[in-house]
């Protein structure tokens, strides 16, 4: 059995959607460990395929040039073969130190020695999933798609630690790591969550980082008693099962829409500044909207953090109501996750 370690991305979408890639992997009898940040951690211990899971001490951004030495000295004699998924110089450091026979990963940013099976870099934005698949040596079928799985104590304890119970209660995810250009504002998502509340009389959890707590606070005091503010207040792997015990899901393109997407949660995904051809919502139960056409927005998508105009006329656009009816369109669809 070939022994394989896999260098994670650092973002939380992007190791959601690494997921087929580890499929194939296993398929082929590759025991897979899974080098990875403490943030993006519980994203492959909720993925089958993976054997055993390293959490990376170093800081974002930062070289750590001792501490790598100190893990790549560790991991030395122990794997056959490495997958660098993301594309800098850093993340191929760990491989190369640990001297592992078989380096594979896209040339990127100057590894032509770290590296001795490198892809060429893809022109354009291609899809993630078929970026990171493509690490495995063969063409991807097109029916791929990323999955997880929690086990049943670990979504009861979720639910049962916030009050509510599997399928009664909606999630908003807000905040978008990248940049408020990729963000719905902030009294659209209030308008919804009266909404659904009003509607329903199913409470609304707002999902997010501590960095998105002011964010998700606007929202609520917008909505007032239809929303709960549990951004900061949960580990990954709790709001993980929150979203995957959730009635539906609403979001921007973000590492939590991802997630929603490989439980196969109902969910409406905002698009603007961001492209859907480049990070979908791989899920039959998601629906998107993104006003590039329909407002014949050529700056879109800019893929800019902040928007270069001013207006983010592709998120500003788009009416609660839109949203809504998106999303009980993925409630009610006929499609279900395979």
């Amino acid at each position: 059995m070939t022994r394989s370690l896999v260098i994670a991305p650092q973002w939380i979408g992007d190791a959601v959607m690494s997921e087929p890639l580890l499929a194939r992997l296993a398929a082929r009898d590759e025991q897979l460990t899974v080098a990875a940040l403490p943030w993006v951690a519980p994203v492959y211990r909720a993925t089958p395929q993976v054997g055993a899971v390293i959490e990376l001490p170093f800081a974002r951004g930062r070289l750590d040039w001792a501490e790598r030495k100190r893990v790549a000295a560790s991991l030395r004699g122990r794997f056959d073969v490495a997958y660098v998924l993301p594309n800098t110089l850093k993340s191929a450091l760990i491989p190369w130190l640990a001297r592992i026979p078989k380096r594979i990963g896209y040339v990127g940013e100057s590894r032509v020695v770290l590296l001795n099976r490198r892809l060429p870099n893809p022109v354009g934005r291609p899809p993630m999933v078929a970026f990171y698949s493509a690490l495995a040596g063969s063409p991807l079928p097109g029916s791929e798609r990323p999955l997880m799985h929690l086990t049943s104590s670990v979504l009861d304890a979720a639910t049962s630690s916030v009050g509510v119970r599997p399928g009664a209660y909606w999630v908003f995810a807000p905040g978008a790591e990248y940049g408020p250009a990729k963000c719905w504002p902030a009294e659209r998502y209030a308008e919804l969550a009266h909404s659904l509340f009003a509607a329903h009389g199913q409470p609304v959890l707002l999902l997010g980082s501590g960095k998105e707590t002011a964010l998700c606070d606007t929202i609520a005091a917008a909505a007032p008693g239809a929303c709960r503010v549990l951004a900061g207040k949960t580990a990954l792997l709790d709001a993980m099962a929150l979203i995957a015990s959730a009635r539906g899901l609403v979001s921007n393109d973000s590492g939590l829409m991802h997630v929603a997407a490989a439980f196969g949660v109902p969910q409406a995904a905002v698009f603007g500044s961001t492209s859907p051809e480049h990070t979908p919502p791989l899920n039959p139960r998601a629906r998107v909207v993104w006003l590039k056409e329909e407002l014949q927005l050529d700056c879109s998508p800019c893929f800019d953090r902040i928007c270069r105009f001013g207006h983010t006329r592709c998120l500003n656009e788009v009416s609660a109501a839109r949203v809504d009816a998106a999303l009980s369109d993925a409630l009610y669809s006929t499609s279900l996750p395979t």
